[in-house]
C-alpha cells in the first residue's frame, strides 16, 4: 500500500492524523549526512541546531533557503525580520508542524522529523494566533492542556491555578473564555504554553495585542523562566522587546540570515550617532532631508507617516548647531532635533531597507 492509502485506512478506522504521521515519520530512513549533524549537535552547548535547512511552498515561494543556526541552552534568542521573511516557517519547522524540504533540525536532543512525538513533550509553543477553547473556562483550558501533556489531574489543576495567578487571570478563572477580552485570551494562550514546564519555549509574536502592563509582565515571566533553565526562542516585530530580552538576535530576510549577534554588536554596524529631526510642516520633510544630507555618513531617511527624518552622522553634538543654523537660513521650522545612539530599529532599517512595522 502507498503512504496515502495507509493514512486513509487508519484515519477511516478512527485514528488521528497526527498519530498516523508520528508512526510513519518514526520509520523514515536516515538522510545522508544526518548522523554527523546529530553528533555535532549533541556534543555542543546548543539546545537547538539547524543545519542547511530549506523550505518552499511551491516552485515560486522559497520561505527558507539553506539556513543554519544554533541556539544556546538557557538563553533568549530573538528572530527578527519583515513579514514574509521566513520567521514563522522556521518556528513551525522547529516545533514539528512542518517538515523541511532538506537539511536537519534538532531541538532538546530530538530530531524534529524522526522523533517528532517525543519532542512535542519537551517544548511549548504559543503561535501568532490564540488557540484556546472558548466554551471552557480559563482553569479548564489549562487543565486540559496539562492532561494532554500527561500531567496528573491534581498537578494540572495546581499548575493551572499558579499560571492564572502569574498572568493576572485568577479573577476570570471560572469564566468561559468567550467572555475574555483579546488581551486576556492572549495571556491564557501563553499560560497554556508553560503548563508542562518546557525545556524550550517557542513564542511567535508573543506580545502582539497586549497592553504595556501585560507586555512588561510577560517580559518578566520570560526572564524568570530562563533563570530556571528554560531556553526561549521568540519572533517579534517590537525592536524594544528584542533589545530588552534577547541574549542573541538573528535577522532573517527573504529566507536568509542576513545578520546575527548581540544587540550591541548589531547596533555597532550602523556606526556613529543618529540625527533625528521632527518637522512642523511634513510637506517640507524632503527639503530638510536634502539640507542635512551633507552631514550624514549615509543618505537621510524620511518616515512618510510621521515626517521624522533620521540620518547617521559622525562629529558629535557640534552638528546640532550647524543643522539649526542651516535650517534657519532656509526658513525651515524644526519642532525638535535629537542626537542619539543607534537603536535596533535603525539596525533593522539599514539591513532590510524598511521599518519593522
Amino acid at each position: 500500500m502507498t503512504s496515502k492509502q495507509i493514512t486513509r485506512a487508519l484515519t477511516g478506522a478512527g485514528w488521528h492524523v497526527h498519530d498516523v504521521m508520528d508512526i510513519m515519520l518514526d520509520h523514515l530512513p536516515v538522510r545522508e549526512g544526518e548522523s554527523q549533524i546529530i553528533h555535532e549537535s549533541e556534543t555542543s552547548d546548543n539546545i537547538i541546531s539547524v543545519r542547511n535547512v530549506s523550505k518552499s511552498y511551491g516552485p515560486k515561494i522559497i520561505a527558507l533557503d539553506n539556513i543554519s543556526l544554533g541556539v544556546k541552552r538557557g538563553s533568549i534568542t530573538a528572530l527578527l525580520g519583515p513579514n514574509g521573511a521566513g520567521k514563522t516557517t522556521l518556528i513551525r519547522l522547529m516545533t514539528t508542524l512542518l517538515v523541511p524540504d532538506s537539511g536537519a533540525i534538532r531541538v532538546a536532543g530530538y530530531d524534529t522529523v524522526r522523533q517528532a512525538q517525543k519532542l512535542r513533550g519537551a517544548i511549548g509553543l504559543a503561535g501568532q494566533y490564540v488557540a484556546v477553547d472558548e466554551t471552557l473556562t480559563g482553569q479548564e483550558n489549562l487543565e486540559m492542556v496539562g492532561r494532554l501533556y500527561h500531567l496528573s489531574p491534581s498537578e494540572s489543576a495546581t499548575r493551572a491555578k499558579g499560571l492564572l495567578l502569574k498572568f493576572d487571570l485568577q479573577d476570570a478563572a471560572d469564566r468561559p473564555v468567550k467572555t475574555y477580552s483579546g488581551g486576556m485570551r492572549r495571556r491564557l494562550d501563553l499560560a497554556a504554553s508553560l503548563i508542562a514546564r518546557p525545556a524550550v519555549l517557542f513564542l511567535d509574536e508573543p506580545t502582539a495585542g497586549l497592553d504595556p502592563r501585560s507586555r512588561f509582565m510577560l517580559w518578566q515571566t520570560i526572564r524568570e523562566l530562563v533563570e530556571q533553565g528554560t531556553t526561549v526562542l521568540l519572533t517579534t516585530q517590537y525592536m524594544e522587546e528584542a533589545d530588552q530580552l534577547a541574549h542573541h538576535i538573528i535577522v532573517i530576510d527573504h529566507g536568509h540570515i542576513i545578520a546575527q549577534g548581540t544587540a550591541d554588536e548589531l547596533k555597532r554596524q550602523v556606526g556613529g550617532d543618529i540625527l533625528e529631526l521632527h518637522v512642523s510642516e511634513r510637506d517640507k520633510a524632503h527639503q530638510i532631508a536634502a539640507l542635512v544630507s551633507k552631514y550624514g555618513i549615509s543618505e537621510p531617511r524620511v518616515n512618510k507617516e510621521t515626517g521624522v527624518i533620521t540620518v547617521p552622522v559622525e562629529g558629535g553634538a557640534s552638528i546640532l548647531v550647524d543643522v539649526i543654523r542651516d535650517a534657519d537660513a532656509e526658513d525651515l521650522k524644526l519642532l525638535d532635533i535629537v542626537l542619539r545612539r543607534p537603536s535596533l530599529d535603525d539596525v533593522f532599517l539599514k539591513l532590510t531597507g524598511h521599518t519593522a512595522i
